[in-house]
């Protein structure tokens, strides 16, 4: 039994290895001073792991080109990642995708959808997106949008 113990316990050990020697704040820092190199390194595993501002941090590199080769539909796939987690920026993010059709077909429902979404769960910049999609769409997109949010937040974020 202590045999079976001391297995388990060294299996999780190595599982979770990954994840100590990367540093969210560590990846923080370099990134703000342009060493995205690092950044990447620091995030990437915990990113992986679930970490959803890491995960937010890695759209945001992807978005931009910013160490990585700009691809948008990477980006995007990590915003999403971070939005199922409840990522308010990452949903607004997502949203703005959305909106200009980056990495993912356009679609202004989808976008309202997600910038809903993050104004609800405190992103001050999804005001703005909702703004400048209303000016675009129809009330009846409008309202099939606020349906998505409210099935999407039903769902817990996941399949939206």
């Amino acid at each position: 039994m202590r045999t079976l113990a001391i297995l388990i316990l060294s299996l999780l050990t190595l599982l979770s290895a990954p994840a100590l020697g990367a540093d969210f704040d560590k990846g923080l820092t370099a990134a703000k001073r342009g060493d995205y190199a690092t950044a990447l390194r620091e995030w990437m595993p915990l990113a992986e792991q679930g970490h959803a501002r890491a995960q937010y941090n890695l759209g945001v590199m992807y978005g931009k080109g910013e160490g990585v080769e700009q691809d948008y539909a990477v980006a995007v796939g990590w915003y999403r990642r971070a939005a199922e987690q409840g990522d308010a920026m990452a949903q607004n993010n997502l949203g703005l995708m959305y909106a200009l059709g980056d990495g993912v077909i356009q679609d202004y429902v989808q976008a309202h959808m997600w910038g809903n979404i993050a104004r609800s769960n405190g992103s001050a910049s999804a005001e703005k997106l909702l703004t400048l999609l209303e000016k675009k769409m129809t009330a009846s997109q409008i309202s099939e949008a606020q349906a998505a949010a409210r099935d999407c937040v039903a769902k817990d974020y996941k399949g939206c």
